[in-house]
């Protein structure tokens, strides 16, 4: 799970505010943050076809310091990513947008997972001859199919050729956002719509009768920055924007059996956020309607009776469990919203030692009462081991436990860390085991079909129509898994893994294509400490300054923008912050 966005401004060619693009991307990251925690980066285009990038470890307030990055990133378009890792390593180095500079210069940012990496990855090194880890995949392919055009310049049916040619080599679920420098603009989703995309405009504020388009992962992104008419990017479908036109669209994958995540309703997305036309916030009601069926079914009359408070696990279950309770609800638990969302932190004992952190009791709330928990699902029990015991320690009589989500038996295989099997609380146990596991008296569980249900009943396609993909579930994925993906993936994402609770985060590394790049520095005449890079080879578009090799690095004469390196061997995450108009 990672957000992603893309945004073309109508007006070009404005050289009075050139950072607004960059400006609107960094607002919208912190709509889209809940996607992911780990990493952030944007990168922007500007006249003449230079790219501009700032990327690096942690929140979009500490990666931009707040907005003052946002100075360094002039241009008319660009892409921006939130980083939430299930694959390859947490190193600044893999933050995205990814680049590469052959050919033209392009930029992607990727949300979703590839099943099919290692063939990929294979054809990439002993065919095409680009060798790159697997977070950076669906660009590398891409890229070798737009340079198979042997073109100078491509057009819009080039690029729609390669993305469909693309679709075709990656199996699993991918939404994406991209760039062409100097041209243009895409995203393009998978033939099942595993992961969402929108697409938004609104009029220009600097240009009349122009018109800015932006794409991101949910549409709460579009709507707080003013753009309007929006509409989800179907499944196997792209668009495209180039500068100054209007987005045209292609299918350029026949859509499939559409199997949107059914876990972007019960957890990921925000509640006021609408996907492929359902409303995540009515999807979660419907989800406390039925669950609180079951509860009444499971438990009987009797032992509701004996519930004296309904308590939501802050925040994503609360508006199920405000059904659930209806007269009930009191919110005996408090949030702290300055912790990291546990269920996407990288380390299972950075989950279970944040819980405290994140979450303390209302004492009086517990004390000598039977309470009923609703979350949005289990999953390795850490969290709800942990609110339990402390439900304990506050003196609750008896503690039951209800999920608006049923038990998560088999590993997520597009794009989100719920691990192996062997982690899954709910991996061949039953309720009751479960309900030991963790301390509860009595554990209730959503059924799969009232899940499904919960939010077919709201899609404008009608029920019978819609189909999502619910495989860690119940095993059946809905695309095809090839053998031994499950232990490449354990083997993956073992490798990634963090152990420390939450690590210290880094200041953002200067990085270029191929890894964390060494900094030099130096000082300049007028006693300010001036950063070096090496001049970047040719990107396909018009070149700045001749190329050096990357023994004798080449410093920028000024901070200005305009005056750094190209992005191949830059980023702008070290780089002293521009403190106002003039670059001093």
């Amino acid at each position: 799970m990672c957000g992603i966005i893309g945004l073309m401004l109508g007006h070009w060619d404005n050289e009075d505010t050139p950072c607004l693009a960059a400006s609107d991307l960094h607002e919208a990251l912190y709509y889209l943050q809940h996607r992911g925690q780990d990493a952030c980066g944007i990168a922007t285009c500007a006249t003449g076809g230079r790219i501009y990038q700032c990327k690096g470890n942690g929140l979009a307030a500490q990666v931009f310091e707040n907005g003052k990055r946002v100075m360094s990133l002039p241009g008319f378009m660009g892409v921006g990513h939130l980083r939430y890792p299930t694959a390859g390593t947490s190193a600044s180095a893999e933050a995205q947008p990814f680049y590469v500079n052959s050919p033209y210069g392009l930029c992607l940012s990727h949300n979703g997972n590839l099943v099919n990496a290692p063939d990929l990855r294979k054809f990439l090194d002993q065919k095409a001859h680009r060798h790159i880890n697997d977070s950076e995949l669906m660009l590398n392919i891409f890229a070798n199919e737009l340079n198979e055009t042997g073109k100078a310049r491509v057009n819009t049916d080039d690029i729609f050729k390669a993305l469909s040619l693309m679709c075709r080599q990656c199996d699993g679920a991918f939404a994406c956002t991209g760039m062409v420098a100097g041209y243009g603009i895409f995203g393009v989703r998978d033939p099942h719509g595993i992961r969402p995309l929108v697409l938004g405009s609104r009029p220009s504020e600097t240009l009349p009768e122009a018109k800015d388009y932006m794409l991101a992962s949910e549409d709460i992104a579009l709507r707080q920055l003013r753009f309007t008419k929006v509409q989800d990017i179907q499944p196997g479908q792209a668009v495209f924007i180039q500068k100054g036109h209007e987005p045209e669209f292609c299918q350029v994958h026949e859509p499939k059996a559409q199997g949107i995540d059914i876990f972007e309703y019960v957890y990921f997305a925000r509640p006021d956020s609408i996907i492929d036309g359902i409303s995540v916030y009515k999807s979660r009601q419907n989800m406390g309607h039925k669950l609180a069926n079951k509860i009444l079914s499971t438990l009987g009359k009797e032992v509701i009776d004996e519930i004296d408070v309904v308590i939501p696990i802050p925040e994503t279950a609360t508006t199920a469990a405000a059904i659930v309770a209806e007269r009930l609800v009191s919110q005996a638990l408090t949030k702290n919203r300055y912790v990291f969302r546990t269920f996407i932190m990288p380390g299972q004992t950075a989950r279970q030692r944040s819980v405290r952190r994140k979450l303390s009791t209302i004492e009086d709330e517990f004390a000598q009462r039977c309470v009923l928990f609703v979350d949005d699902s289990l999953v390795r029990g850490s969290t709800s081991r942990e609110i339990i015991t402390m439900a304990r320690e506050s003196k609750a009589t008896k503690v039951l436990f209800a999920s608006t989500a049923p038990p998560v038996t088999h590993p997520h295989i597009y794009g989100i860390d719920l691990a192996s099997s062997g982690e899954l609380i709910a991996h061949n146990r039953d309720r009751y085991d479960v309900a030991r596991h963790i301390g509860a008296d009595e554990l209730i569980y959503q059924d799969l079909q009232d899940l499904v249900d919960a939010c077919a009943e709201l899609a404008p396609k009608g029920p019978d129509a819609t189909k999502f993909e619910v495989g860690i579930f119940c095993g059946k994925y809905i695309t095809e898994v090839p053998p031994g993906y499950f232990e490449h993936l354990d083997q993956v994402r073992g490798k990634k893994r963090k152990m420390a609770v939450v690590e210290e985060i880094q200041v953002p590394s200067e990085t270029a294509n191929g890894g964390p790049l060494k900094r030099s520095s130096a000082y300049v005449g007028d006693g300010s400490r001036s950063h070096q890079a090496p001049m970047a080879g040719s990107n396909g578009l018009s070149q700045r300054g001749s190329p050096t090799s990357s023994a004798s690095p080449r410093a920028p004469t000024s901070h200005a923008p305009a005056d750094w390196p190209d992005i191949s061997l830059h980023n702008v995450a070290m780089d002293p912050v521009i403190a106002d108009g003039d670059g001093k």
